[in-house]
């Protein structure tokens, strides 16, 4: 088969193909273009899913520290809560007779009592005065004269009560004896 082809055919056939040609580079620009929002957006959601995971580590040690200080602070709970049953069954086991407190006075006031005439000294520190001072008997001078003082009281059975351990002495009614 002979076919002959004519210069108006070659022409066309010049423009189609050329037609062609840059439908094509368009196509191929707008297949980069796709291409290139696609790795940017493969990026974004790459670093996302990084941040979120670091992000998820990071909750997690912390989440982790937070259960160790519960279960630690659960534990001295339960400690604590032994020690006070503890120390209730010896309150209710213990009889009161003979026990003495100390009453700390400031200036003849009652301050605070305390179990022990020790724990009275160092409390003391918190108000000033320091614990290793020197505490002297008032003697005779009225408990109002004295800053801090602390008197003993005894546990008295008989009158379900306290007494004060050491009872000042007696003064003569004008000065007869």
């Amino acid at each position: 088969m002979i076919r002959i082809v004519t210069t108006g055919h070659l022409h066309r056939l010049e423009r189609e193909a050329e037609q062609a040609y840059t439908r094509a580079r368009e196509v191929r620009a707008q297949a980069d273009t796709a291409w290139g929002r696609h790795v940017r957006e493969l990026f974004a959601v790459t670093d996302r899913a990084e941040r979120a995971e670091a992000a998820t580590t990071e909750v997690g040690a912390i989440l982790a520290r937070a259960m160790e200080e519960l279960s630690t602070a659960q534990q001295e709970l339960l400690l604590k809560d032994i020690e006070i049953r503890q120390l209730r069954k010896q309150l209710e086991g213990e009889s009161l007779e003979g026990r003495t407190l100390t009453v700390l006075l400031h200036y003849g006031e009652p301050h605070t009592i305390y179990a022990s005439r020790e724990d009275a000294y160092a409390d003391t520190a918190t108000h000033g005065v320091p614990p290793d001072a020197l505490w002297v008997p008032s003697g005779e001078r009225p408990a109002a004269e004295c800053e801090w003082r602390c008197e003993a009281f005894i546990y008295n059975a008989a009158s379900n009560g306290f007494r004060r351990a050491y009872m000042p002495a007696p003064k003569p009614i004008g000065e007869a004896a």
